[in-house]
């Protein structure tokens, strides 16, 4: 699963693309509100305590944004106020938490079988989701049934279940996954694995990445499921030493249900042979691919 540990200070990341974020989640919680963000009754408890780790954490990590108050949290930025303690909220808890940052997020119950449920989230910017179609589901169905994740029952599912079960509020993780795809929107309604359309100008190709990150609140016990999605231009990756023999090898290294998971077969005519001359031009200029681990660190 290549998880690893998250040190306290990552556990959400704000950039220079915090208002960009901050709109479109609004355009999107007034177009469509409770399908990308809401909370069932199971999760109500858990959505108010991750509003608080919200109000606790933000302005400890980032004080020029964020400013603890007496009844929750301002932004300091765009002016908001968020009072969270009054009951009932102005709106759903897990709209108001999504306001406060650019991460997507979901909150795991378990039940008395054992299993991990999707009771409530803010899925609004990230495309792999759709809230609406997943909320009550337990957890391994939502990655066999709807995610069709290659492998996932004979290989992953028992791993998964572990995690969720031990996973301790002090000793969060973190993991990071990838895609190629066709566009640069994180638009849910836009977003397909591949190029979409087969063979498209390698103009067209960007390098979708999410940081996930996986911590147990330690109040009511629930999941707090992290995601944030990076999108880059692959023709602006590949002016990094390094980067582009090593997405090649990273593509061709897929077995067939992953390659076909990824959608492989959309861009792997083009993007492959235009990987293949820029690390081949990155060597001709001088690069020395023994020293690649000296280099350069990649830590996922």
């Amino acid at each position: 699963m290549g998880l690893r540990r998250m040190p306290w200070d990552e556990w959400v990341e704000l950039d220079n693309q915090f208002q960009y974020f901050h709109g479109e989640k609004a355009r999107r919680l007034a177009d469509i509100g409770r399908k990308c963000a809401r909370t069932e009754p199971e999760a109500l408890e858990a959505a108010y305590e991750l509003l608080e780790e919200f109000s606790d954490y933000l302005p400890q990590r980032y004080p020029s944004l964020f400013k603890r108050t007496t009844v929750g949290i301002d932004n300091l930025l765009t002016g908001e106020h968020f009072n969270i303690v009054e009951r009932p909220l102005k709106e759903d808890p897990m709209q108001m938490a999504a306001r406060l940052v650019q991460d997507d997020f979901a909150l795991l119950i378990e039940k008395a079988d054992g299993q991990y449920y999707l009771f409530a989230g803010a899925i609004v910017m990230p495309g792999l989701w759709n809230l609406d179609e997943r909320m009550g589901m337990p957890l391994s169905q939502i990655h066999i049934d709807h995610g069709k994740v290659p492998g996932f029952k004979e290989k992953l599912e028992r791993g998964v279940m572990s995690l969720f079960r031990r996973i301790q509020p002090d000793a969060p993780v973190q993991r990071n996954t990838w895609y190629i795809q066709g566009l640069d929107s994180m638009d849910a309604e836009g977003f397909t694995k591949g190029a979409g359309e087969k063979n498209m100008p390698v103009e067209n190709f960007h390098y979708r990445s999410e940081r996930q990150s996986v911590r147990r609140l330690p109040r009511t016990g629930a999941v707090a499921f992290l995601f944030r999605t990076y999108i880059v231009p692959v023709v602006d990756m590949v002016e990094e030493a390094y980067v582009p023999g090593r997405l090649a090898s990273a593509i061709r290294s897929w077995d067939d249900d992953m390659a076909e998971y990824k959608g492989r077969h959309t861009f792997d005519d083009v993007l492959l042979p235009y990987l293949d001359g820029k690390h081949d031009a990155q060597i001709a200029n001088g690069l020395d691919v023994t020293k690649e681990d000296e280099v350069r660190a990649y830590p996922y």
